[in-house]
């Protein structure tokens, strides 16, 4: 099984930059995409009525801002689906998570709070450590029910200085403040795995998003935000995981993860 994930930085701009081309010749069995930044009725067809998929979709209320999407072919018969947490504001906020039960796994797609101030001067680096604090319980809870785990998307945090091409000049920045970092420390410790550093512990150089100013991409100048974690008892159904770089489109790249 493959399952793909890729913030597309609007799925309306991605259309005309070959997502259509890029899913066909890919495939994937799921495909997971955050900042859709679109209502449902504004796809273009080309774009939803992928052949062979159906798909769940979760929109806020803010015009042209996150979103996130699940497409899955349609031979899945799925156990069960979310796309509206009304009980979780911080995932119901913006569209910024969607769920699907596959059976063998529970897949939870989201779109993590940047944490930057918003216009009206808020500051979000609480409300962002918020949210961690709500997928690691609402996680733990499916575990500890029995289910496996599988998280993925846009978890806007830098992990460790290895995940960065310029540590020491980020220190401050939002994405990587240390107490941002602790946070997903402490994601790990609640019983998950980041798959990435699980098979290639010591790999240098390898991001998933780059600022569109002074050529960060071609430069390689990245940070590596986009994951997928799993939790450990589901580790040895892991076979790989690829962060396709050389994909264009967004300024973040799709990510895959293979399943035995």
């Amino acid at each position: 099984m493959k399952i793909i994930s890729w913030n597309v930085n609007g799925i309306r701009a991605v259309a005309k930059k070959g997502f259509k081309d890029f899913v066909e010749s890919e495939q994937p069995d799921i495909l997971c995409i955050q900042e859709t930044k679109a209502f449902e009725p504004q796809f273009l067809k080309e774009v939803w009525e992928l052949e062979g998929y159906k798909y769940i979709w979760h929109t806020g209320e803010r015009a042209g801002y996150a979103g996130t999407a699940i497409f899955y072919k349609e031979q899945f018969e799925i156990k069960g689906y979310k796309n509206h947490f009304d009980d979780i504001n911080h995932f119901h906020d913006d569209g910024r998570m969607t769920e699907i039960d596959f059976g063998d796994f529970v897949l939870l797609n989201g779109y993590y709070p940047n944490g930057g101030t918003r216009a009206d001067g808020t500051e979000m680096v609480t409300y962002k450590l918020e949210f961690y604090d709500h997928i690691i319980n609402y996680s733990n809870k499916l575990v500890e029910e029995g289910k496996n785990v599988i998280l993925t998307g846009d978890l806007n945090i830098v992990h460790t200085e290895i995940d960065i091409a310029r540590p020491k000049e980020n220190q401050k920045s939002i994405g990587f403040l240390p107490i941002e970092r602790a946070k997903v420390s402490e994601l790990l410790e609640n019983w998950y795995i980041d798959t990435f550093r699980h098979f290639y512990p010591e790999q240098l150089d390898t991001y998933s998003w780059w600022s569109y100013r002074a050529w960060a991409r071609a430069r390689n100048v990245g940070w590596r935000i986009d994951y997928f974690v799993v939790n450990k008892d589901f580790i040895d159904q892991v076979e790989d995981i690829q962060y396709m770089t050389e994909v264009e489109g967004s300024d973040h790249c799709p990510i895959m993860l293979k399943l035995k």
